[in-house]
């Protein structure tokens, strides 16, 4: 059996973010990281206009992830300068040392490297990320999609996984299994899309309340926990 017991302090991040009521609401309910998608052909798509209004909305102990796919530097820079975001999640198939120029280039930004899980063979190559970025994500592999699949991967390959960096765990996580995550791979955060949703992009804040209340994290809910009609 495993054992239940939780970290003492277990980061979430809600990604997948489309409405800035919704955002904020998650923020004040006790989430730490937000994430906003700006590839453009994702089902959470949200612009840069959008991911702007809602980084002045909140406050700076929030830490607000733009994911990106194969941007070069420039691109990049102008997303940060334009958005306000405090982080960068590399999803695409960004190399260590594209990673090592975007450090150089943004030092002040919080540098994320998002793997696709298919194999241990992709594990192998979390060494060459682990000293130039801050966090390793490791997601679930998708043939078509980048992310927010809701499909978990073998979360038996992170057994006994040790990084010289922190590394959270994303694909397929929701309130009913998020305990069993943790508990089986031992990550420091967990990261959550489609898991707290009730259709892509607007997320379900009675499903985001419940998973804090799962890891034993007192939500402040909102009066109103359902999205607006759009």
């Amino acid at each position: 059996m495993l054992n239940s017991t939780l970290p003492a302090k277990i980061g979430v991040k809600i990604c997948g973010l489309t409405l800035p009521e919704q955002a904020i609401a998650i923020a004040q309910m006790g989430v730490g990281a937000l994430g906003f998608i700006t590839v453009p052909y994702s089902p959470r798509y949200v612009p840069v206009a959008t991911i702007a209004d809602i980084c002045r909305r909140l406050p700076p102990a929030v830490l607000t992830v733009a994911v990106v796919a194969n941007l070069d530097l420039d691109a990049l820079a102008h997303l940060v300068t334009t958005t306000g975001v405090q982080a960068l999640q590399l999803h695409g198939s960004e190399s260590p040392d594209f990673c090592q120029r975007v450090r150089e280039a943004l030092p002040n930004i919080v540098l994320i490297k998002a793997l696709r899980v298919r194999s241990a063979a992709t594990l192998a190559e979390i060494p060459a990320y682990a000293p130039v970025v801050d966090r390793i994500l490791l997601d679930a592999y998708h043939p078509q999609q980048l992310g927010g699949t809701g499909r978990s991967f073998d979360w038996g390959l992170l057994k006994n996984l040790r990084l010289p960096c922190p590394w959270w765990l994303a694909g397929g996580i929701t309130p009913e299994n998020c305990r069993q995550a943790i508990a089986q791979t031992q990550p420091q955060g967990i990261d959550l899309a489609s898991g707290v949703e009730s259709r892509p992009g607007v997320k379900d804040l009675g499903r985001v309340a419940a998973l804090l209340s799962n890891l034993g994290i007192n939500a402040n809910r909102p009066p109103h926990p359902e999205a607006p009609h759009l």
